[in-house]
């Protein structure tokens, strides 16, 4: 057996032959073990490994310019080819159904209460609730012949700016109201906001910023769902008392259906149940 060993600087040495007797043993016993005798001269010094740093760059390196390479390969290659036609925007055979129905066959066109498009583009003042029994229609500056301006509106929020601009963004269109008293001091106002169809949901986000501020009220004292509405409410609120004034009462209710958020405020110096704001925001919902 031959051993070697490689010293970078140092002179090789002669290599030592190591005889080893095999000898015949019996069975049981076992064989001697095989020493390598020690080689004479200088012990090389450990040699340190090299740092994956350098290498790992240069690779990276390639990798990117590898694919830089290849995009500018691939654009070259795609403006060299010819631009493909594009198909005709009119192509026959795309009418649905292909051929026209007989006269006799074709359906009526939906009636105006089922057609909602028909339904809200009318008159809005014809979706108001109809004033209930026992109440009178009250005169109000503010109205004009059923209609509210959008300015108007605005007038009624803390930020009356700061709601016309919203309101504005939003795509609103306009506004019909109505306003009824019942005995002395009970009122009823109101309002059907109407905003134009489009990308814009402007009725769901104007009823739903208005439910939002009414859960975090802390005057109101009741609230519950309207009935056959995914997101209407009708709220009451505490009793407004002011030394030298009569006691304010109001209940409020808001929903929206469409592209129309409908609001119902309520107010009196005698306390209102919920089941007054409720019967009427029910019925007003009836109507769109």
């Amino acid at each position: 057996m031959e051993l070697k060993d490689t010293i970078p600087d140092g002179p090789a040495e002669r290599p030592v032959q190591i005889e080893v007797a095999v000898q015949a043993i019996e069975p049981t016993a076992a064989p001697p073990a095989v020493v390598p005798a020690p080689v004479a001269g200088p012990v090389s010094a450990p040699v340190k490994p090299r740092s994956r740093g350098r290498t790992a760059l240069l690779i990276a390196a390639a990798a990117v310019l590898g694919i830089a390479g290849g995009t500018a390969v691939g654009y070259g290659v795609q403006a060299d080819r010819a631009p493909t036609p594009l198909p005709a925007l009119s192509q026959p055979n795309l009418a649905y159904p292909a051929k026209a129905l007989p006269s006799d066959q074709v359906p009526d066109p939906l009636p105006v209460s089922q057609d909602r498009q028909m339904k809200t583009d009318g008159d809005l003042r014809e979706l108001l609730i109809d004033r209930p029994s026992g109440w009178t229609d009250q005169k109000q500056p503010r109205l004009d012949d059923g209609w509210m301006s959008v300015d108007t509106y605005a007038r009624d929020f803390e930020r009356a700016d700061r709601a016309f601009e919203y309101l504005v963004e939003s795509d609103i269109r306009r506004v019909a109201a109505a306003s009824w008293t019942k005995g002395r001091y009970r009122t009823v106002n109101v309002w059907l906001v109407q905003f134009r169809s489009g990308a814009r949901t402007g009725a769901a986000d104007h009823a739903e910023d208005q439910l939002y501020y009414l859960t975090g009220d802390d005057d109101v004292v009741e609230s519950e769902p309207l009935k056959g509405s995914g997101n209407g409410r009708c709220y009451v609120y505490k009793a407004d008392l002011k030394p030298g004034y009569l006691p304010l009462y109001r209940a409020r209710a808001v929903v929206q259906r469409g592209d129309i958020m409908a609001e119902i405020n309520m107010f009196d110096t005698r306390t209102i149940s919920k089941k007054d704001i409720r019967m009427l925001a029910e019925r007003q919902l009836e109507r769109l």
